[in-house]
C-alpha cells in the first residue's frame, strides 16, 4: 500500500528511513508550487528564491510546458535512437537556430552533458587537432561544479564532492579561477584540447568573474587552437539577463553545454551544442542516451525556450536583478559583507553574528515565507523564477531584509 503523506514531519521522517542521506534539506516538506510560489504540506506558502539550482526559469508548472509535456505523453514517450521519431528533427532545427549552431547532442542531465562535451572535446582533439592518442588535456577551474560523476569529480578541489572517490580519471589540469595568467601558462602545454568553464561559478557561490575574463580567455584558446567549453547548465536560458551568460561578453562557445531551464523544471532535458567540425568526429554507436532527445522531451525543450523568448525572461531578469542587488546593498547591517551576481543569480555573503550563520539566516526566511539555501556555510544564493514580477520581488525582499535584521 502506498503511504499517504498527511504532515511534513511523516514525509521527513520517510525520506530519512528509507533514503539516502546525501543531502541535508532545509526542513520544509513541499506538496505544490505555481509560477514564483510554493505551498508544503500544511498549505503554507512560500516565494521561492532557489529555482531549483535555476532548472525553474521560467516558472514553477508553467501552463505551456505544461501542456506540451502531457500532450505529448499521450501520443509518443520513447522510441530510444534505435528508430527515427518525428518530433527529434523539429527540437533539433529549433534549438540549433535558437542558439547558433550546427549541431546539437541531446542528452538528459546537466552532468551526463558535461560527460558529453568531455568526451567530445577529446574525440575532436585526436581526429582533428592531432593530438597523440590518450593524451589530451583539458582545463579546468578552482571551485568548479560540473556534476557529480567520477570523471567530473576529478577536476574538483572541494573534498565534499572527491573524497573517498579515488581513483580519479586523469588528463585534467585545475587553474585558479578569473586568472588569465594562470590560463595562458596552461595553455603552453601543446596537448590541451579544451578549456571548461562556467561563466558564473554557481555552487561556489555566485562566483561572477571579472569583466573582460571570458572574451580573453576564449581569445587565449582560439589562438591555441584550443576548444573553448561554456557549461551553461545552471547560468543559461536567461537566467543572467541574457539568453547565455557568455553573451554578456559576446563570447561563442565552441562547445555549449545546456541544461536544467531547458525544461522548464518539469523534467531532465540537456543539450550540447556544436558546429559540424567538432560535433561530427562522433560517428554512430560511439556515445548516447537512451532518453535522449525523447519525444516528450523534445516537446518540453521546445515550449521551454519559447516561454523565455515569448515572455521576455532575459530582459526581465536584467532588470530585476539590479533592483535586488541594489536593496541588498542598502540594507543597513553588519552582517551583509558582499553582494554579487548578475541578472537573477545572485548571492549575499553572510558575516556570521552571535554565532549564527547563513543556515540561521534561511531558516529565519523560511519562517517568514521566503526559501533559500546556503552553499559554503556563509553564502546564500538568491535566484528566484525569471516569471516573477516586480511588485512580488519586492515583498519578498522585505521579508528577506526582515529575516537578515533579525539577529542584529
Amino acid at each position: 500500500m502506498i503511504e499517504k503523506v498527511t504532515s511534513s514531519q511523516q514525509a521527513m521522517e520517510l525520506e530519512h528511513k528509507y533514503g539516502a542521506h546525501n543531502y541535508h534539506p532545509l526542513e520544509v516538506v513541499l506538496a505544490k508550487a505555481e509560477g514564483p510560489f510554493m505551498w508544503d504540506v500544511e498549505g503554507k506558502k512560500y516565494y521561492d528564491f532557489l529555482s531549483a539550482y535555476s532548472a525553474v526559469n521560467q516558472g514553477h508548472c508553467h501552463p505551456k510546458i505544461v501542456k506540451a509535456m502531457c500532450d505529448q505523453a499521450q501520443t509518443l514517450t520513447l522510441t530510444s535512437r534505435a528508430f527515427y521519431n518525428d518530433i527529434l528533427g523539429v527540437y533539433e532545427k529549433y534549438v540549433t537556430e535558437y542558439f547558433g549552431y550546427d549541431k546539437v547532442l541531446p542528452m538528459n542531465s546537466g552532468a551526463e552533458a558535461d560527460e558529453t562535451a568531455l568526451k567530445l572535446c577529446r574525440k575532436w582533439a585526436y581526429v582533428k587537432k592531432g593530438l597523440p592518442e590518450n593524451q589530451a588535456k583539458i582545463i579546468c577551474c578552482d571551485g568548479n561544479f560540473h556534476g557529480r560523476t567520477i570523471t567530473i569529480v576529478s577536476m574538483s578541489n572541494d573534498p565534499d564532492s572527491y573524497a573517498g572517490y579515488g581513483p580519479f580519471t586523469p588528463g585534467f589540469i585545475r587553474i585558479p579561477y578569473n586568472d588569465i595568467p594562470a590560463l595562458e601558462k596552461a595553455l603552453e602545454d601543446p596537448n590541451v584540447a579544451g578549456f571548461l568553464v562556467e561563466p558564473i561559478q554557481g555552487e561556489a557561490g555566485v562566483y561572477v568573474p571579472a569583466d573582460g575574463y571570458l572574451a580573453k580567455a576564449a581569445e587565449l584558446c582560439k589562438a591555441k587552437n584550443v576548444l573553448f567549453i561554456a557549461d551553461e547548465v545552471q547560468t543559461g536560458i536567461a537566467r543572467t539577463g541574457r539568453l547565455l551568460a557568455c553573451d554578456h561578453e559576446n563570447v561563442r562557445p565552441d562547445i555549449l553545454i545546456l541544461g536544467k531551464a531547458l525544461s522548464g523544471g518539469t523534467m531532465p532535458v540537456s543539450a550540447v551544442l556544436a558546429d559540424d567540425d567538432i560535433m561530427l568526429t562522433i560517428k554512430p554507436g560511439e556515445h548516447g542516451s537512451t532518453f535522449g532527445g525523447n519525444p516528450i522531451a523534445c516537446k518540453v525543450a521546445i515550449a521551454a525556450l519559447e516561454v523565455v523568448k515569448d515572455e521576455n525572461l532575459a530582459e526581465k531578469a536584467e532588470y530585476l536583478g539590479k533592483i535586488f542587488r541594489e536593496e541588498m546593498r542598502n540594507l543597513k547591517t553588519d552582517m551583509i559583507e558582499l553582494v554579487r551576481g548578475k541578472g537573477l543569480l545572485n548571492a549575499v555573503v553572510i558575516k556570521p553574528k552571535n554565532g549564527k550563520e547563513a543556515w540561521d539566516v534561511c531558516v529565519k526566511m523560511k519562517e517568514m515565507g521566503v526559501l533559500a539555501k546556503p552553499t559554503h556555510q556563509h553564502i546564500i544564493r538568491f535566484a528566484p523564477p525569471l516569471t516573477i514580477t516586480e511588485e512580488q520581488l519586492r515583498e519578498a525582499i522585505e521579508i528577506i531584509k526582515k529575516a537578515i535584521v533579525s539577529f542584529e
